[in-house]
């Protein structure tokens, strides 16, 4: 007589769990911030990233200075050729809002997933963790030659879009909702 084996019901996936769900959601909406708290921060000046006198709204650039210092890497004479130009200000900007924005409030993941890792990555080439000197000899101050906050950012802008974290604590249902997201799948 064989017996038929019924298959065992396994651990539920990561995504249907209430606390997994709500963890992560916890993770984008943190990451949200993040950006958000730079844009604001270098429009303003308060003082923290951007003195007052070097807000955007004062007539400063939001990428002359981290661009303009960078001192290690392959790309130091790209970034210096980009800093306070008023196209990479505006993308920056731009960038730094719309990622926050969406990531925030848990709309458009796939696409801020994507934009948020382009800009994360170029970030850390701009700081090149494996060069343990700058180009004036002295100390780079890389703790990690791989991975660094950028990396670990990215990383979670992915995994919040690849699990739809924007259904927890944000507006992602009622964001996939809409005919033109619905339509367009990457819009998600």
């Amino acid at each position: 007589m064989s017996v038929k084996e019924r298959p065992t019901a396994g651990p539920a996936p990561v995504g249907a769990r209430p606390a997994a769900r709500q963890w992560l959601a916890v993770l984008r909406i943190a990451v949200g911030l993040v950006f958000l708290w730079a844009f604001v921060d270098k429009l303003f000046g308060f003082g923290y990233a951007t003195p007052a006198a070097h807000s955007w709204l004062n007539g400063g650039s939001p990428t002359k200075g981290f661009l303009g210092n960078v001192d290690v890497g392959p790309f130091q004479s790209m970034f210096h050729a980009w800093a306070g130009a008023v196209w990479a200000d505006w993308l920056f900007m731009l960038g730094l809002l719309g990622i926050g924005l969406a990531v925030t409030l848990g709309v458009a993941l796939r696409i801020s997933a994507v934009a948020g890792t382009v800009m994360l990555l170029m970030m850390w080439a701009a700081e090149w963790p494996p060069d343990t000197l700058t180009a004036a000899g002295k100390a780079s101050g890389s703790t990690n030659p791989l991975i660094d906050y950028h990396i670990v950012y990215a990383l979670v802008l992915i995994v919040a879009a690849l699990f739809g974290a924007g259904a927890t604590w944000g507006l992602g249902r009622q964001w996939e909702r809409l005919a033109v997201v619905r339509d367009t799948p990457w819009l998600r």
